[in-house]
């Protein structure tokens, strides 16, 4: 009764003993369970198997050496605890593809995210160069444009001699001419 007046409600209590488990490496377990998960899925895995089985029901139905005599209970047993620890070695190398696959998704979005703004970069500036294009001259508007020029100097020339002609007396000839 002495030690429950010592304790207060304010303070910790002492910590407590804890149990040391044994420690293991989760990546290395859970490469080992994507192997066995791969194993199981094949028809080497499959083979044996349906051997050992039949083995076990061949001795045991035919040899007088049984050594399961209970109607293939221990044959039972030995198949459920297979299972048993089977299922959640299955299930922790689904788990893992299934983080795998959604680190492979995020990254995918991320690419598809980069993507997508680099498109719509590259849209912008292709529609920059179609605007910037239709102000710049092109060949055939230059060509036009000299041609318009061409012809309206030939009709400033035109209009020159007719002027110069206008200006002399038909029977003289031109005295800077020649």
């Amino acid at each position: 009764m002495t030690e429950r007046r010592d304790e207060r409600l304010d303070t910790p209590l002492k910590t407590r003993r804890r149990i040391h488990l044994p420690r293991y490496d989760a990546d290395a377990f859970g490469v080992f369970a994507e192997r066995f998960a791969r194993f199981m899925g094949t028809a080497t895995f499959l083979i044996w198997m349906t051997l050992f089985i039949a083995v076990w029901i061949l001795w045991n139905t035919v040899t007088p050496f049984a050594f399961d005599p209970y109607a293939f209970l221990f044959l039972t047993l030995i198949l459920s605890l297979q299972a048993s620890y089977a299922a959640p070695l299955i299930l922790l190398a689904q788990n893992r593809q299934e983080d795998r696959d959604r680190v492979v998704a995020t990254q995918d979005r991320e690419a598809t995210a980069r993507a997508h703004a680099d498109m719509e970069f590259l849209a912008r500036e292709v529609a920059s160069l179609r605007m910037a294009i239709g102000e710049v001259a092109t060949r055939d508007y230059v060509r036009s444009e000299l041609r318009s020029l061409l012809a309206e100097l030939d009709a400033r020339e035109v209009e020159r001699a007719d002027a110069e002609d206008a200006d002399e007396p038909s029977g003289k000839p031109h005295e800077g001419r020649d």
